[in-house]
């Protein structure tokens, strides 16, 4: 068995027993991740070119650096936290990294919390580079001590395991299938729509993902 699917399976064994015990667990887990959306609707197609079907001579070129927006949520049973947007001080568009996570949990994430009881939660992150920092991680054990779940931390998440959060399985796919349906020609505009989107979710619907979640321990 190689390391990947050896951190899964000790990861899948570790939460059954947790259902195990307290049956309720999984509603309580916060899962949390990034995305990007772009403004011209080609989810990760940046520098593609799109062949024409009817004259292989003819394409479409997408721009070399389409203009996006980078987008973080954290999801659970009681609710979606965020959308968050990853800005510099103009309101453009920034790449993550570890001082901007950490700004974003500080200043965003730990104020949203405070309405709900995090002595019950616990939070998920994957493992890149800008959420597994010593000083990111020590932040957030102030936070939820012993109930992290990271690279890194006290629960190892498995790597590349997107079967594993809801936000994967659900959220961001389902978000794009809406957001573009009115072709935003704006960032301003997109934002609106993912705002609208994301608030317009329904908490029955939020309750069957996070349900599913435990059939894709089996």
């Amino acid at each position: 068995m190689d390391s990947r699917l050896n951190n899964a399976f000790r990861f899948v064994e570790w939460a059954q027993n947790e259902i195990a015990v307290v049956p309720d667990f999984y509603k309580r887990i916060l899962f949390s991740d990034e995305t990007h959306f772009w403004l011209n609707g080609y989810v990760n197609k940046q520098n593609c070119r799109i062949w024409s079907e009817a004259n292989p001579q003819v394409y479409v070129e997408t721009p070399l650096h389409p203009e996006k927006l980078t987008v973080w949520c954290a999801l659970w049973a009681g609710g979606i936290i965020g959308p968050y947007f990853f800005k510099n001080d103009e309101g453009h568009d920034v790449t993550v990294n570890g001082d901007r996570y950490r700004a974003m949990i500080t200043n965003f994430f730990i104020p949203e919390l405070n309405n709900h009881d995090v002595q019950e939660l616990w939070f998920q992150q994957d493992g890149a580079t800008c959420h597994t920092a010593r000083a990111t991680i020590d932040l957030l054990k102030d936070t939820f001590g012993d109930r992290l779940i990271s690279r890194f931390g006290p629960v190892n998440w498995p790597p590349r395991s997107c079967d594993l959060t809801s936000l994967d399985y659900f959220l961001w796919g389902y978000v794009k299938s809406l957001v573009y349906a009115d072709e935003p020609q704006t960032l301003d505009h997109l934002e609106d729509n993912i705002r609208r989107v994301i608030a317009d979710i329904r908490p029955q619907t939020l309750e069957k993902v996070i349900e599913n979640w435990t059939s894709r321990l089996d």
